[in-house]
């Protein structure tokens, strides 16, 4: 492994970095490499246990696994830096349920696939990093290439998925429903799920975006979300975090106007820093949509309405970008215009949502359900980062053994906007490739940077 980060580590000084990564073609494949992974054999570890209280600290190991082969369509990538998201949460606390299903199911499909079904899950859904090597049929990646990887794993045999990729029944997520994910020092994906690192970025402030960014396009964009246009009054829950900071950027960026929904000065001060001026501190305001464990309170979904109003000058949300889930979904619906659209994911505080359907039907509001993108989407919010549109909201970067404390503390929402994970890179502020197309865009960076 030392001689890959040997040569990755000389193109950071080198006049022509590319042709100096070229030689990585030529430079052997460890058999093995460090994994952060959760464990078959202690799934029920965490039994009895209330969700608050499931440490992921004590479920990611870092251990040495084997290499594996490289199949067909595939790309084998030197991951210098990830990411945590919410799914490597739900993994690492084995809720809803043990992604160890996912992997016997996927196992299941053919010899190739064999290769996930292991007693152990290296997780990660988000990467950048360095090509290596790719398998029989790649054309379009080579080893050298500079990339950052989205997380769709699709087989695309079905014809349903050639319309829209999400819609493939063989469609899962890398690294939650696939082995060998992206919080390791090696990681195996299919090619399509490789787009350009945007040169500017450092490798840390390149991993962050993937799966959230790609997310917030699709659920907030793209035709197959909300379609949002120029205008829109856009409600967003959670807008600081780690999903909701790229969905608050692209609401100012098409020309919508969104209201912050945080919960707690300090969120709301980012919310501002990124240009929202619409912000609702939910705890300072007091907003409890739940009387009791069982019951709603349509009176706070009232106030919560005519406050969303009194900031809007009078104006109902057209969308309501939703991802909070039971705690939050009966004041969404309630909150959207008549004829408006809530677009739902995620559901991080419960799946199991309720409201009150005459405000839905009466209404004609409607529900999107929107789950990650597919390959055309993922490249579209890829490239509005490249073009210093959309930037990273990195707050915190931990170093690869410590990626059971990151996602603690994104379990207990004790962070901001993406919290970052260095696997092979040795340090940060390491992977720039363009100088100048930084400094233009170091400003706005450095305020996001704080997120």
């Amino acid at each position: 492994m030392q001689d890959i980060l040997d040569v990755i580590m000389e193109a950071e000084n080198a006049a022509d970095p590319a042709a100096l990564l070229r030689s990585l073609a030529g430079v052997p494949v460890p058999a093995s490499y460090q994994g952060m992974v959760v464990r078959e054999d202690e799934t029920a570890m965490f039994d009895g246990l209330a969700t608050r209280d499931k440490d992921p600290r004590k479920a990611l190991h870092l251990q040495e696994v084997p290499t594996p082969e490289l199949g067909p369509g595939e790309a084998l990538i030197a991951v210098m830096a990830s990411a945590v998201n919410y799914n490597t949460v739900w993994t690492s606390i084995f809720e809803p349920m043990s992604t160890f299903g996912f992997l016997k199911r996927y196992g299941r499909l053919s010899a190739l696939t064999k290769r996930h079904d292991l007693p152990y899950h290296v997780v990660g859904s988000d990467a950048a990093g360095v090509v290596l090597r790719t398998g029989p049929g790649v054309t379009k990646w080579q080893a050298g290439d500079q990339v950052v990887a989205h997380c769709l794993n699709v087989e695309l045999e079905d014809a349903a998925g050639h319309d829209d990729t999400m819609l493939d029944p063989q469609q899962r997520i890398w690294g939650f429903e696939t082995n060998f994910g992206g919080l390791a020092q090696l990681a195996i994906v299919k090619s399509n799920q490789l787009m350009p690192k945007p040169a500017h970025l450092t490798w840390e402030e390149a991993a962050s975006p993937g799966l959230v960014n790609s997310t917030a396009y699709r659920q907030l964009v793209s035709h197959h979300g909300a379609n949002m246009k120029q205008g829109d009054v856009v409600l967003i829950w959670g807008a600081s975090g780690g999903l909701g900071s790229y969905a608050t950027q692209m609401a100012l960026n098409g020309g919508a106007i969104p209201v912050c929904v945080v919960s707690s000065p300090e969120k709301a001060e980012i919310c501002r820093r990124m240009g929202a001026d619409l912000v609702i501190d939910r705890a300072a305001e007091g907003y409890k949509f739940w009387s009791d464990e069982h019951t709603q309170d349509p009176a706070e979904w009232k106030r919560f309405g005519a406050r969303i109003r009194e900031l809007t000058g009078g104006e109902d949300p057209d969308i309501v970008f939703e991802h909070p889930g039971r705690e939050t979904f009966g004041a969404s619906v309630y909150v959207a215009k008549k004829g408006g659209t809530i677009v739902t994911c995620a559901s991080t505080s419960g799946y199991e949502h309720q409201y009150d359907n005459r405000y839905l039907w009466m209404s004609l509001k409607r529900i999107v359900g929107s789950h990650f993108a597919n390959y055309r989407e993922a490249w579209e919010a890829n490239r509005l980062v490249d073009l210093g549109r959309v930037h990273p909201t990195l707050s915190k970067v931990f170093p690869l053994e410590q990626t059971g404390q990151a996602a603690y503390e994104v379990h207990r929402n004790a962070h901001q906007g993406k919290v970052g994970v260095l696997c092979l890179a040795p340090a940060e502020g390491l992977g720039v490739r363009d100088q100048a197309k930084r400094a233009r865009h170091l400003p706005a960076i450095n305020r996001f940077r704080g997120v």
